[in-house]
């Protein structure tokens, strides 16, 4: 009790500070506060203030009020805008409620100065000085004190040449050394009978060198690594060289008994230091994070609620974006021109677990898992795949089909196949069917087909001749009747997953004439200064388009891995700039699809005429939980605990589902405050001073989408009319 007490102490003294410091620098508000009885008389008195600052800038009063937007109209804000539009976005929204799911649901009021006063007028404070700090930047950064720095271009290219890549010398010798620290493993367990196996074991009269060599040819297969993936804390360990401490083990054994699954299999192992050299520390920390369970996540295991929100599914009823589905599981939906669908195979489970996956609810619920025998095709499936894909047979606007899980390449090769003959096939009805009605009825035909996948980045053993050889064939038919687009959209998280192995597996997949996409979850770790630009050059390196950076997912459960959404807007501004492509060479950048075996060169010819160390085609995106994917966002309250309250509209640069014109904005309660951000940028050895503008990023809009992740053009006119959509109202037309 006296130590509570005495931290409670302490941080009113360490608040008091910051107020006097708040006040010193701030005489107005000083002012204002002194002469105001009620909050309320507080409010119109700064509000009053501010906007006779804000009124200073034509534009500005504009996009306050919402009438000029986009990214012209946005471009034209002063770093003073941002903060005056935010105070006013405060006062003009205090009072309204929230649910919030950080939280687990409980309401909260939006009072953004209302601590602030508190403290002023009765000396009553927060525990949490998050807010206190975050509030002293925000008036700091109106009145000129915290300036906006932009880095040019030679500070950015060193922040990228800190972050080693799996393709450097020193770190291909390095995992060398891991793989045969995991074989070793492998087989000592054997000769030891802890391994049983007709497949993989060994002739008695073998010595060492004959045992490696044979376990080498095991490596290189899929087979292997799946099959002896890592499910336990104690042989993760082992594998590791008992490297871990002893609160790691702790959180993974709660997690274990938590009933949090766990699959990691060892190639992607082997992309972990256990004997870190001085050029590399820290360098594996986003693979960490993505295989390590957080303490946040074992906490809330058991209370997840699902993010998306369109993904609940009841048969005969819309989903949240408005559309009837066909199945409970397998096809999801949220724009008009796209359907997800999720096969029933082992295609639903993954070659790895990511522990912010945005499917955690589904773990969660059982419905996902890493029981591979389970997960096997039953004989049932190519009946209800038929069926299923008479959805987008018989859909007015369905033009893509996304084919993912869990993970497309988790299923086999014979399965991948059959899928696709039976899209070649729906997609052939179509266009018989299109036949018979006339021009502006006509329905969408398929152009783009797309296989979800984090194989090439955990297991690239999975991308072998036979596979190219099914999706060479595909691409060759599909081609002839009208399908333009053919993308294995990846998940790289850092350039330490790119390794030779790697590399190999993206040159057969161009060859196959398909594209690789890759989309990055912007993890915190992966969200350090430099670091997304680097993996956006080594994979543009080995011909890899990058589509989207997507801030993480999910309520508190993924509050380890969460970067904030100012982070996300600053990295758009201030380091992916380097490498935004000039509108003269949009056309040349269409084309690139139409010549996938000529990726790489194409990329590097672009990057040499426009002198740029990459592409920046990705989007900066929070996948919003409703409908559709934004980074269109105003800060339009703070919690007394630090964390901002962000207010989202939709991405005008896309079609969306008509409801979104009922449905209006998106509340979104971010899961950790910017100093709690800070804080773990510092434990993991990051420079603030190179974030000092962070807290000022509180507006954000969506860039707009490169051509080359566009539709082509049809031939004729589609109908505006919407099939399998239904809303409140009878309006079912754009």
């Amino acid at each position: 009790m006296f130590l509570d007490n005495l931290t409670k102490q302490t941080n009113s003294i360490t608040t008091w500070r910051i107020i006097e410091v708040f006040l010193d620098e701030n005489p107005r508000v000083n002012d204002i506060f002194t002469h105001a009885s009620t909050p309320e008389q507080a409010l119109k008195g700064l509000r009053s203030w501010v906007f006779s600052l804000l009124n200073k800038h034509e534009h500005a009063v504009a996009f306050f009020n919402n009438k000029e937007k986009g990214r012209e109209a946005y471009e034209h804000l002063t770093w003073q805008d941002f903060a005056a539009i935010r105070i006013l976005d405060y006062i003009d929204n205090t009072g309204r409620k929230f649910e919030d799911l950080n939280l687990h649901g409980e309401i909260i009021e939006n009072n953004p100065f209302l601590p602030l006063w508190h403290a002023f007028k009765n000396k009553i404070f927060s525990e949490n000085i998050d807010y206190y700090i975050d509030m002293l930047s925000l008036f700091r950064q109106l009145s000129g004190t915290l300036k906006r720095n932009i880095p040019d271009k030679k500070t950015i290219e060193d922040w990228m040449d800190r972050h080693p890549s799996g393709l450097d010398a020193e770190m291909i010798k390095i995992r060398e050394i891991n793989k045969k620290r995991i074989l070793n493993i492998f087989i000592k367990n054997i000769d030891q009978g802890k391994i049983i196996s007709k497949r993989y074991s060994f002739e008695p009269e073998m010595d060492y060198a004959q045992k490696y060599e044979l376990s080498l040819k095991w490596w290189n297969t899929s087979h292997f690594h799946l099959k002896f993936a890592i499910r336990t804390p104690e042989l993760l360990n082992e594998m590791l060289s008992y490297s871990l401490d002893e609160d790691t083990l702790k959180i993974m054994d709660d997690a274990k008994n938590k009933g949090i699954p766990f699959f990691v299999n060892p190639y992607y192992l082997s992309l972990l230091n256990v004997d870190v050299p001085d050029f590399a520390v820290g360098a594996d920390q986003v693979i960490r994070d993505y295989i390590f369970v957080s303490r946040e996540l074992i906490d809330e295991f058991g209370e997840i609620v699902a993010w998306e929100k369109e993904d609940i599914v009841k048969i005969g009823k819309p989903n949240a974006a408005g559309w009837i589905l066909p199945s409970l599981h397998n096809v999801h939906r949220r724009y008009p021109e796209v359907a997800i669908l999720i096969p029933d195979t082992v295609g639903r489970a993954c070659g790895g677990l990511c522990v912010s996956c945005q499917r955690m609810y589904d773990f969660q619920s059982g419905h996902l898992n890493f029981d591979l025998n389970k997960l096997k095709p039953k004989e049932r499936w190519p009946d209800k795949l038929k069926r299923l894909l008479t959805y987008y047979e018989n859909d007015s606007q369905l033009r893509d089909i996304l084919i993912t899980g869990g993970d497309s390449l988790m299923s086999s090769d014979r399965t991948l196949k059959n899928i696709l003959n039976e899209v070649y096939e729906m997609a052939i009805r179509k266009i018989e069917a299109n036949k018979k009605r006339p021009n502006g009825e006509k329905y969408a035909e398929m152009l783009r087909v797309r296989l979800g996948t984090r194989l090439p980045v955990y297991l690239p053993q999975r991308i072998t001749d036979s596979l190219i050889k099914v999706l060479a064939r595909f691409k060759k038919k599909a081609s002839k009747i009208g399908f333009k687009q053919f993308v294995v959209q990846s998940h790289f998280e850092s350039a330490m997953e790119i390794t030779p192995e790697v590399k190999k597996g993206i040159e057969k997949l161009l060859s196959a004439g398909w594209i690789v996409t890759n989309q990055q979850v912007f993890t915190t770790s992966a969200s350090i200064r430099g670091h997304t630009s680097k993996l956006r050059k080594i994979l543009n390196d080995i011909g890899v388009i990058t589509y989207y950076t997507f801030t993480v997912k999910g309520f508190k459960e993924n509050k380890h891995n969460f970067a904030t959404n100012a982070r996300a807007v600053q990295e758009q501004i201030e380091e992916k700039k380097i490498g935004l492509i000039p509108d003269e060479y949009y056309e040349e950048i269409k084309d690139f699809p139409l010549n996938s075996e000529n990726m790489v060169n194409n990329i590097n010819k672009l990057r040499k005429k426009a002198n740029l160390p990459f592409l920046g085609t990705d989007k900066n995106v929070l996948n919003l939980p409703g409908v559709g994917k934004s980074l269109t966002f105003r800060t339009i309250g703070i919690m007394k605990d630090g964390r901002r309250i962000l207010e989202f509209d939709h991405d005008n640069y896309r079609r969306h589902s008509p409801i979104i014109n009922e449905m209006g904005k998106v509340i979104i309660i971010e899961s950790k405050s910017i100093r709690e951000y800070f804080k773990q940028l510092e434990s993991i050895g990051e420079n603030l001073n190179e974030y000092k503008n962070l807290c000022g990023y509180s507006i954000g809009v969506t860039e707009p989408r490169i051509p080359i992740f566009m539709y082509p053009d049809y031939e004729f006119d589609v109908t505006n009319e919407f099939t399998n959509l239904e809303m409140t109202t009878s309006k079912k037309t754009i």
